[in-house]
């Protein structure tokens, strides 16, 4: 018997290979829920953005390309548009450093992976939390804000604090004061003389725990080849007294410096004792004035003023950096994991020393990854809003501003200009294409 003939083949796919439409009919099914959400939440509102520019503030009266104009002309928008300029300069290439570096180190370690966790975990945190814990850190009030209680801590171990930054002279009894805050006796002095230098504005409970009462010190004569003094606290408790004199019961001021000066020249130092008495032995005939320089006097240091005009900037990308360092590390980890190791052991094996190695093969290999991390952040850098918001202070909140937070004021936070806001939205988004078709291009090439 002969074979019986085979089944008949299936039936052609259609023109140029498309699916039955039975498939495409499925195909079509599944992806529309995705384009409906990826026309309302993307497409939608830059083409709603891209119309709103062109109108005012009102949205009733069409200006053409007035907004575009007013972005440059407005000192505000120009200041955001350079701030953002900074931002792209110096995070990513900082966060790309620290990363590589990073990366390179922690395979040197022990416990690279409890490192790698550790430097992680800000990424947890959201921009909110993380603007919070860094507005109180960078708080001028050194009882508050940790950066300026170790800057104050530094600052008073190597240079010291003042011992009175209160206190004054009263007027009317001899003491001058000088341009550098200083405070001198109006009348020369010779050796063989003692004088009761006075002053107040000093608080009961800020006087030191050593501090006696002056009234036994300014009672002591001066020897023939000495100059004697005490300085004291003019003020008595419950009032009473006598100014310019020692009464019973005033306090010396213990820890005072004092300058002995002639011809302008400082020939003698001292520093008063625990009943604010001083003494200069050993001085040659003639006249002195009697110097209290203004380091005893200046106001304590507070640190510094990382909120000010001057620093916001830079210590909101100090805020930024701690939270985006662990991601640029482990990304760029992940790439130093995949290097031929058998070319860093021929170089080592050549004699090549470690920096040499890091130099010539370990960046030149992982160059494709420190490119892609390095515009995956100039991407994100444009958009950053959260930190700058929290952390500036109202005051500085122009010197800060980047684009997105200026976007965000003039539409919704006081300037209610919708038009200018729309026209800034837009130009955030040329300012992103390019980087984003970049991105995508190189990842295409990569894969092909």
């Amino acid at each position: 018997m002969r074979p019986p003939p085979p089944p008949p083949p299936p039936p052609p796919a259609g023109a140029g290979g498309a699916p039955p439409p039975r498939g495409l009919t499925a195909a079509v099914l599944f992806v529309l829920p995705a384009l409906l959400l990826l026309g309302a939440l993307v497409v939608y509102p830059v083409l709603f953005s891209v119309g709103r520019s062109f109108f005012d503030a009102s949205g009733s009266d069409f200006v053409g390309g007035g907004n575009y104009a007013e972005i440059f002309r407005d000192p505000v928008t120009v200041k955001a548009i350079r701030n953002t300029a900074i931002w792209v300069v110096v995070a990513p290439v900082l966060l790309t450093g620290l990363g590589l570096i990073l990366a390179v180190l922690v395979e040197k370690i022990r416990w690279a992976t409890a490192f790698k966790l550790l430097l992680f975990m800000p990424m947890a945190v959201s921009f909110l939390a993380a603007g919070i814990i860094f507005r109180l850190a960078y708080d001028e009030d050194p009882d508050k804000g940790v950066l300026n209680a170790a800057a104050v801590a530094v600052h008073d171990t190597f240079s010291g604090t003042s011992s009175y930054p209160g206190a004054r002279a009263r007027e009317g009894q001899g003491l001058t004061q000088g341009r550098d805050g200083s405070y001198a006796t109006g009348a020369a002095l010779s050796p063989g003389s003692s004088t009761a230098l006075g002053l107040v504005g000093v608080g009961p409970r800020d006087l030191p725990e050593d501090a006696v009462p002056a009234t036994g010190a300014a009672a002591v004569p001066a020897a023939a080849d000495e100059l004697r003094g005490v300085v004291y606290l003019d003020f008595t408790a419950g009032g009473g007294g006598a100014q310019g004199q020692v009464d019973d019961g005033e306090s010396g001021l213990p820890g005072m410096t004092v300058e002995a000066v002639r011809d302008g020249s400082t020939v003698a130092t001292t520093t008063t004792g625990a009943d604010g008495s001083f003494r200069f032995s050993g001085l040659d005939d003639g006249s002195y004035t009697l110097r209290l320089p203004g380091s005893n006097f200046a106001p304590p240091y507070d640190g510094i003023s990382w909120l000010g005009p001057t620093l916001v900037t830079p210590a909101v990308i100090g805020a930024y950096l701690w939270i985006w360092t662990g991601f640029s590390m482990v990304l760029i980890g992940a790439g130093l994991a995949t290097l031929p190791r058998d070319a860093l052991e021929a170089a080592r094996i050549d004699g090549a020393n470690e920096w040499q190695i890091f130099r010539k093969i370990t960046v030149p290999l992982l160059a494709p990854v420190l490119m892609v991390v390095f515009i995956t952040l100039v991407i994100n850098v444009m958009k950053v809003f959260d930190l700058v918001y929290i952390i500036a202070p109202g005051p500085v909140q122009e010197d800060a501003t980047v684009l997105a937070t200026q976007m965000w004021l003039v539409s919704f936070g006081g300037g209610n200009d919708q038009g200018l806001g729309s026209a800034l939205g837009v130009l955030l988004l040329l300012l992103v294409i390019p980087a984003m078709v970049f991105n995508v291009r190189r990842f295409r090439r990569s894969q092909g």
